[in-house]
């Protein structure tokens, strides 16, 4: 039996290889969600920073989990090809052997368990139900009889989770109350989540309906990908001027638009894809611009309240 490649590394190289696979760039979408509820609390008067940050943990954690799952789910299914054009996949490139990427899921998801376990004490069982189900559904994004992410349900499942349930859930975890704020902020966070996954299906679209990954890009062609990303752009857009005209809040609360034209800027990359392997470029640039994007909007949300 051959030796792993994995195994020939240096220390320092296995490390790196690690860190590769939890996809560090695109980490803006654990950060953002709880940015933007943390900084809506405290606009409120309600920020509780223990919590807080026991949540940016814990939201971390769970997708770097989701990186790990999805690393290992897709080798196994067999949709990570010698073909891929995208960012080299820890598994399917033996890096890292299939059993230690499932036990690392597995490892990652427990310790993001049980951190949450400060944060089911501190806000109760909605919490823990948000918890469970933010995990369950990390892994059954790849994983499972019926992985969404192969069956054209990973962008309601992005917006969802890294919008509703992680801008929300941190908002309830720093004033026990629903908010009607909280939940329009969050679509500003999940519509630029999802921006991520859409440069992803964009990318691997031909890769995909090879493989039988059915995501919307091979449900409905690349044109509607480069559709879905302006009017999550346009969506996100959307919400500051919507807390500046009808929450009250000060001038500083559109702090974002200034971000109109590298918007406007990385669309036309979007629409104009001369290569896909350019792409690589546009998903890191994506996650950025949600980073920017959602320190703007967390400014604005304290400096205006």
């Amino acid at each position: 039996m051959s030796t792993p490649d994995s195994a020939l590394l240096p220390p320092q190289s296995q490390l790196s290889v690690w860190i590769a696979a939890m996809r560090p760039k695109t980490l803006a979408a654990a950060f953002v969600p709880v940015l933007i509820g943390g900084s809506l609390a405290y606009s409120h008067d309600s920020f509780l920073a223990l919590p807080t940050f026991a949540a940016l943990m814990c939201a971390f954690l769970i997708q770097i989990g989701t990186n790990f799952a999805n690393d290992y789910y897709d080798f196994k299914k067999g949709a990570d090809s010698t073909n891929r054009i995208g960012f080299v996949r820890a598994t399917s490139a033996g890096l890292i052997a299939p059993e230690k990427m499932l036990r690392a899921t597995i490892l990652t998801m427990a310790a993001a368990f049980v951190l949450g376990l400060y944060l089911v004490w501190h806000g109760g069982w909605v919490i823990l139900l948000i918890g469970l189900l933010s995990i369950l559904f990390g892994i059954l994004y790849t994983g499972g009889p019926f992985p969404l992410g192969y069956n054209g349900l990973g962008d309601v499942f992005v917006f969802l989770f890294f919008g509703f349930v992680a801008v929300m859930g941190t908002y309830y975890l720093n004033t026990f109350t629903w908010s009607a704020q909280a939940f329009w902020a969050s679509i500003a966070a999940g519509a630029l989540c999802t921006n991520i996954l859409v440069i992803n299906n964009l990318r691997d679209a031909e890769e995909d309906r090879i493989t039988g990954k059915k995501t919307l890009g091979v449900l409905f062609g690349d044109s509607a990908l480069k559709i879905e990303y302006g009017l999550m752009l346009a969506l996100a857009f959307a919400i500051p001027p919507h807390f500046f005209v009808q929450e009250g809040y000060n001038w500083q609360v559109l702090l974002p638009m200034a971000l109109i034209l590298p918007a406007a800027v990385l669309y036309r990359n979007v629409l104009i894809v001369p290569d896909k392997r350019s792409l690589n470029k546009t998903l890191e640039q994506t996650a950025q611009f949600m980073a920017a994007f959602g320190i703007f909007f967390s400014a604005g949300l304290v400096l205006g309240a």
